[in-house]
């Protein structure tokens, strides 16, 4: 049994620490190359996509916005640029139009690079056809700058602080009512254990004496 409760509780952080690693913003550091617009049909992956562009029909083929990018190592990485709307992730996002007309403003060359922080969620699996989903996006110095997750971090203490209040109150709500009817539980069979005891003991000797 301990076997099978460590391996629960293993899955449990890993689903939860994948699930904030996936929808918790993130900051990369890179340079547009270029910017386009593509069909996209959306099958078995379609839970890595939003709903599409807000206001209109939910469908599972539609154009999507793409901007290709490339790192300071030169590494490429592509982003989606899709409206989040009132869905999930709660990023409230209704402007990835403005987004797309930024981002091709802001294209640069290998010769003469203008450096980006892309502000974005999710994961990029060629495998499965999946990518990071833009926020925003704003100039930089250079491709040392650091950003400050504040966003995420703040996100991950009012978490904390939610899950410890929930703790301490179950924590609590055991000791006061839980813990004391498994007491009285535990007394109650010990009792009839004891009695059960003696039963046989005083039965045993009344046999012997027969």
């Amino acid at each position: 049994m301990a076997y099978v409760k460590w391996t629960l509780i293993a899955l449990f952080w890993i689903v939860t620490l994948s699930f904030l690693h996936y929808t918790l913003p993130q900051n990369d550091i890179v340079r547009i190359t270029d910017t386009y617009e593509k069909r996209q049909d959306l099958g078995a992956n379609g839970l890595f996509w939003a709903r599409g562009e807000t206001g209109g029909e939910v469908r599972s083929s539609r154009d999507v916005f793409f901007i290709q990018t490339r790192r300071a190592g030169d590494d490429i990485m592509v982003y989606r640029n899709e409206d989040t709307g009132w869905g999930w992730p709660p990023y409230f996002k209704f402007n990835s139009s403005n987004l797309q007309a930024e981002a091709a403003d802001l294209r640069s060359t290998g010769a003469e690079p203008r450096w980006v922080a892309i502000r974005h969620y999710g994961w990029r699996a060629e495998f499965l056809s999946i990518f990071p989903n833009a926020v925003a996006i704003k100039p930089v110095a250079g491709p040392e700058v650091q950003i400050l997750p504040w966003r995420a971090i703040f996100t991950l203490v009012v978490l904390a602080a939610v899950f410890w209040a929930i703790w301490v109150r179950w924590r609590r709500f055991r000791q006061n009512r839980i813990d004391p009817v498994m007491s009285s539980m535990e007394d109650s069979l010990d009792e009839a254990a004891q009695g059960l005891s003696q039963r046989r003991k005083r039965m045993g000797s009344w046999l012997r004496g027969r």
